[in-house]
């Protein structure tokens, strides 16, 4: 079985089956100057996609193949060759190959983004490198991603954001933040979201229930109750009328209506019509999907690559 939820605010939605794969890597930042729009030089990676079966965790490829037999406790996708990985109790990291190259130890981690990962220890969240070593000690209550040479952190419960060294770049000061991208950074002030640029200065005024990061130069926010998508200047492209969605991905978004999950690309116009009970972004031509009492993954054209019946009590780290 592949199916369970994945952690994350945005993408309650989404199932371990999901977590799929490796994004694009990016090079670390020297400075906390935004990195938009920079080039991926590091090694790519073929794709590896997490999968459970009888209570634990192996990871197929693109294919359907199992290439890392499950023997995990919880999984997570792999981002720039390494994914974490949990047994009895601990997070490590592992590789292709399935070998921990850094040692279960942590109480929880996530994927790693621009050469940095979160881990929490002692119930605070720090981040570090690919060798394992912390480069910002645990201090933080949450944390979020490096994008674009920032990433957004609490501290009680007022959200910043630092650079890689760890400096305050934005000091602590919104009830909540998100994962900036595209020259913005959503933020949460007096109850509504809005974007900000790294200049502090608002861009995008602030009067969403909910936003999320730009992906693919447009960003999904919550208003009236439903989800709709807005563009860089804030224009609605494509205007709040779903029950639920995710961010766009490789030109598609997946969104709920009528309590069915679909595929719409960035006009809005609908490219696999709602028939799915759960179902997440595309990431490398594959997206995770849940039907009937099966769990799996489809292609761009709906067809199913993989699938096994559902399992309760799934435990995967989303890629926050």
């Amino acid at each position: 079985m592949i199916g369970g939820p994945v952690r994350g605010r945005h993408h309650r939605f989404m199932m371990v089956v999901v977590v799929a794969v490796m994004a694009a890597p990016l090079l670390v930042p020297l400075s906390w100057k935004p990195a938009w729009g920079q080039q991926a030089t590091s090694q790519r990676f073929a794709p590896l996609f997490p999968v459970r079966q009888q209570g634990q965790y192996g990871y197929i490829d693109r294919a359907g193949t199992m290439v890392i037999a499950p023997q995990f406790d919880g999984a997570s996708h792999f981002a720039e060759g390494l994914a974490p990985a949990e047994r009895t109790g601990r997070w490590g990291y592992i590789d292709p190959s399935g070998r921990y190259v850094i040692p279960p130890q942590f109480d929880d981690a996530r994927p790693f983004s621009e050469g940095m990962a979160r881990v929490l220890r002692d119930g605070r969240w720090g981040y570090i490198d690919r060798t394992g070593k912390l480069v910002i000690e645990p201090r933080f209550d949450q944390a979020r991603k490096f994008s674009g040479g920032l990433a957004a952190v609490a501290v009680k419960d007022r959200w910043g954001y630092i650079d890689p060294a760890g400096r305050d770049v934005i000091e602590p000061q919104f009830e909540d933040a998100e994962d900036g991208a595209e020259g913005l950074l959503p933020v949460k002030r007096d109850g509504k979201w809005g974007f900000i640029g790294p200049d502090r200065t608002v861009k995008i005024a602030m009067q969403y229930a909910s936003a999320n990061r730009f992906s693919d130069g447009l960003a999904r926010i919550k208003l009236n109750g439903k989800w709709g998508y807005v563009d860089r200047t804030g224009r609605q492209l494509i205007p709040p009328r779903y029950e639920d969605a995710t961010s766009f991905s490789e030109g598609w978004a997946a969104v709920s209506l009528d309590g069915k999950w679909g595929y719409i690309d960035a006009t809005g116009r609908t490219v696999l019509a709602p028939r799915y009970n759960k179902a997440s972004f595309f990431i490398e031509g594959l997206a995770s999907v849940e039907i009937g009492q099966q769990s799996g993954y489809i292609d761009r054209s709906g067809a199913l690559v993989w699938s096994a019946s559902l399992e309760p009590h799934a435990r995967s780290k989303g890629g926050r």
